[in-house]
């Protein structure tokens, strides 16, 4: 019997496309839309998040103050294999996207917002996360088809935003790739 538990690279990789596969690869119709988010580690995980859901893209939106080197060390260089959109702004963004017929989603607690796991995520799915004081901004949240939380059950009311990104992109990549 093996004692080594853990898989290898090599065991990991035996059921990956190759690298140039891969780029070629059609990715879920999911997009990641970061409202004003300024941490380069945030933007790094978002980039990591999407590399691992196979999602379209992630937009980057705002004054960018991004320390090139600690996003790729956050990112662990998975930019490389991840559509990485930059926007001055968000509602433009968002604008175009509703254009395109894509439905949004702002990771928000409001009055209205539903909790994430009882949303029915459509194919052509954004979904909008904010920068890590403020939130998504106010123009955002009046562009979106809905608002969406995490339920906190603890004493805090908020989680790191990659973080809850991790949480809800996981709901939602799961549901598009179920209706294939």
């Amino acid at each position: 019997m093996n004692s080594k538990m853990q898989l290898s690279k090599e065991d990991l990789r035996k059921n990956k496309p190759t690298r140039d596969e891969y780029l070629t690869t059609p990715k879920i119709p999911l997009i990641v839309v970061l409202d004003n988010v300024t941490n380069s580690y945030n933007i790094g995980a978002f980039i990591r998040l999407a590399d691992a859901f196979a999602i379209e893209k992630v937009i980057v939106c705002g004054a960018l103050t991004i320390s090139d080197k600690k996003m790729k060390k956050a990112s662990r260089n998975e930019a490389k294999w991840v559509c990485v959109e930059y926007s001055d702004s968000t509602t433009a963004s968002l604008q175009a996207l509703l254009d395109e017929g894509h439905s949004i989603y702002s990771v928000e607690l409001c009055h209205e917002s539903a909790d994430y796991t009882s949303v029915t995520y459509p194919a052509k799915c954004v979904l909008v996360l904010g920068n890590e004081r403020k939130g998504v901004s106010e123009a955002a949240l009046k562009l979106s088809h809905q608002q969406i939380h995490i339920p906190m059950f603890g004493m805090g009311n908020s989680l790191n935003v990659s973080t809850a990104g991790a949480i809800v992109l996981a709901e939602c990549a799961n549901q598009i790739r179920n209706q294939s």
